[in-house]
């Protein structure tokens, strides 16, 4: 699984693969989290999907967390873009990663996972 992922991670290029390194590096810390390839892209999971990284077309890279609209977002970091569930940060060089962010942002997530039931909300 890990393998998987890093054989992904290996195949992209440029500043994609830099920030894709560094992102699941980041992820990593967290040694509950289990990376598994999952719809061509890595998924990192503990009880049930936690987030994701996806590539973009034009050199960024997402990272998505798939209970985006349940995290208090105090630092303002996620967008959920027109989607009901997911709310993700887009990313063009690894200078532009705030770690320490998107680690407090993981931490919210994984506590989520660990102690809420998954139950989709309505948004106001």
């Amino acid at each position: 699984m890990m393998l998987a992922v890093l054989d992904y991670i290996d195949e992209q290029e440029g500043a994609v693969r830099d920030m894709m390194t560094y992102l699941h590096q980041l992820l990593s810390l967290s040694p509950e989290l289990v990376p598994r390839i999952a719809y061509k892209i890595p998924f990192y999971y503990r009880k049930r999907w936690v987030c994701y990284l996806s590539p973009t077309r034009d050199g960024r890279v997402e990272l998505a967390f798939t209970r985006g609209v349940e995290l208090s977002n105090e630092q303002g970091l996620l967008e959920a873009r027109g989607r009901k569930q997911v709310m993700s940060v887009f990313f063009s060089r690894v200078a532009d990663i705030p770690a320490e962010t998107v680690l407090e942002v993981l931490q919210e997530a994984l506590l989520l996972d660990e102690t809420v039931p998954h139950s989709p909300k309505k948004r106001p």
